[in-house]
C-alpha cells in the first residue's frame, strides 16, 4: 500500500487501481408542470433570491453587473445594485449571484460574488440604502474575500448562507480544461472548493472554529474539495442536507448530497467525473464522494442545479430537488431519503425554457426558473 504523503494526507488515499461501483438509481417517471411567467426583459439573469421574510420583492441578477427587483409583480424601473463598470461579463464571468445577510432587515448587509475587471474573483459586501429600500448604497462596498482566477472559466459564483449562519462560496477549479495544475485536490488553494466563512466575527470575516482545516493542513476558509465547477448548490434545512450540482468536463453532469454539517469532503475532481474515472485511469474511489445522480452529454452539457421544494402553494412537489440543463432547457426533479434517491421526475412542460441559466428561490419556498432569454418563471404543477 502506498503511504500516504503530500496534500492529501488525511483527506483520500488515492490507488491507481481498481474501478468506481457503478449508481443504482430507480426508474424515472413522468409528470406535467406549468411555468407561471413572472417578468421577462432582463438582460442576461443569472440568478433570483429574496431577503429573508421579504415576500413582496424578487432580486434578479444579471450577469452584466446590474440587480433588478421584481416587487409585487412589477419590474421596478431602477436597479437595486448597479456595478457594471467594476467587471468583466460575458461567457463565464459577471455578476454571479447575491446572498442577503440573515439580519438583513437589521443590518441591510448583502454579498456579491463577480469577476472584477481582470477576471479575478471578488465576494464583497454591500448594504442597502437608508433612504430607499429598493436602492443599494453603491458606496458601501467592501471586499471580502478576494481570488486570483488564472482562466476565464470555471469560476463558480455562488455566494450562499447556510442554516448555520455562515458565508459558503462555491468555487471553481480555475478553469482551462481537465484542471491542469490539480488546483481542486490542493489544500493550499481555494480554487476547486466550497468556502465557509463567518462574517459576524472577524473584520472581513472570521474562519469557523470547525472548518476542517481551520488551524493547520490547509487553507482555513475550505469546508470541502474536489468540485470542478460548482454553479449551483443549496441547503436544504428541513432535511439537513447539501446539495451540490457540479458541472462535468466532456462527458458527465453530477449532484452530490450530503450531510450540511460534515466538512472534509472530498467530492472526486479530477480524479473522477462523475462517478467514472477521468484521472488517473484507472482509479480508486476510496475515500471520495460519488454522485447520486449523474447524466451523460446526450442529454445536456451543463448542469443547473436547484433547489429542494419547501414552498406551501404546492403540496404535491414537496421535497422535490428540481435541477435543468443550460442546453437542453429541461426540468427534472428526484427525492432523496436515507442516503439514497428514491424517486425520479422527468417534468413536461408548457412552455420552451432555451437555455436555463439558474433556479432560484423565493423567502417563502417557492421555486422559480431563470431563462437566459430574459425570463423569469414560476413553478406550478399542471392543472
Amino acid at each position: 500500500m502506498t503511504r500516504c504523503a503530500g496534500p492529501l494526507c488525511g483527506l483520500a488515499l488515492l490507488t491507481c487501481a481498481g474501478n468506481p461501483p457503478s449508481i443504482v438509481l430507480p426508474p424515472e417517471g413522468a409528470g406535467s408542470l406549468r411555468l407561471e411567467l413572472v417578468q421577462s426583459g432582463f438582460s442576461s439573469p443569472v440568478y433570483l433570491a429574496s431577503p429573508p421574510g421579504d415576500t413582496a420583492r424578487l432580486f434578479v441578477v444579471e450577469q452584466t453587473g446590474r440587480i433588478q427587483i421584481v416587487q409585487h409583480g412589477q419590474f421596478l424601473p431602477t436597479a437595486f445594485l448597479d456595478i457594471h463598470s467594476r467587471l468583466v461579463s460575458g461567457g463565464e464571468q459577471g455578476l454571479l449571484s447575491v446572498a442577503f445577510h440573515p439580519s438583513y432587515a437589521a443590518n441591510g448587509f448583502f454579498y456579491v460574488n463577480y469577476t472584477d475587471l481582470n477576471g479575478d474573483t471578488r465576494v464583497e459586501r454591500y448594504t442597502v440604502s437608508v433612504a430607499d429600500s429598493n436602492l443599494a448604497d453603491t458606496a458601501s462596498h467592501k471586499l471580502i474575500l478576494f481570488i486570483p482566477q488564472p482562466y476565464a472559466n470555471h469560476n463558480g459564483g455562488l455566494v450562499m448562507f447556510g442554516p448555520d449562519g455562515m458565508l459558503y462560496i462555491g468555487m471553481g477549479d480555475g478553469g482551462s480544461g481537465g484542471d491542469p495544475q490539480n488546483r481542486a485536490q490542493h489544500l493550499d488553494s481555494l480554487l476547486g472548493k466550497l468556502l465557509r466563512i463567518d462574517l459576524d466575527h472577524g473584520d472581513p470575516y472570521a474562519i469557523p472554529p470547525n472548518n476542517p482545516f481551520a488551524t493547520s493542513g490547509g487553507a482555513p476558509e475550505i469546508w470541502a474539495v474536489g468540485l470542478r465547477n460548482p454553479w449551483r448548490f443549496a441547503f436544504d434545512s428541513p432535511s439537513g442536507l447539501l446539495y451540490i450540482a457540479d458541472v462535468g468536463q466532456n462527458t458527465w453532469e453530477e449532484v452530490d448530497v450530503e450531510p450540511a454539517s460534515q466538512g472534509r469532503l472530498n467530492y472526486a475532481w479530477r480524479v473522477m467525473e462523475g462517478a467514472h474515472c477521468y484521472n488517473p485511469v484507472p482509479c480508486s474511489s476510496a475515500g471520495l464522494v460519488l454522485p447520486v445522480i449523474e447524466y451523460d452529454h446526450s442529454e445536456g452539457c451543463s448542469i443547473i442545479g436547484g433547489f429542494v421544494y419547501r414552498g406551501s402553494r404546492w403540496p404535491s412537489l414537496a421535497g422535490q430537488y428540481f435541477y435543468s440543463d443550460y442546453c437542453s432547457g429541461w426540468l427534472r426533479s428526484f427525492a432523496y431519503a436515507n442516503g439514497a434517491v428514491t424517486g425520479r421526475t422527468s417534468w413536461t412542460l408548457d412552455v420552451s425554457l432555451g437555455n436555463v441559466t439558474s433556479l432560484g428561490e423565493d423567502a417563502a419556498g417557492e421555486l422559480y426558473v431563470v431563462s437566459a432569454g430574459g425570463s423569469i418563471y414560476r413553478i406550478a404543477p399542471a392543472p
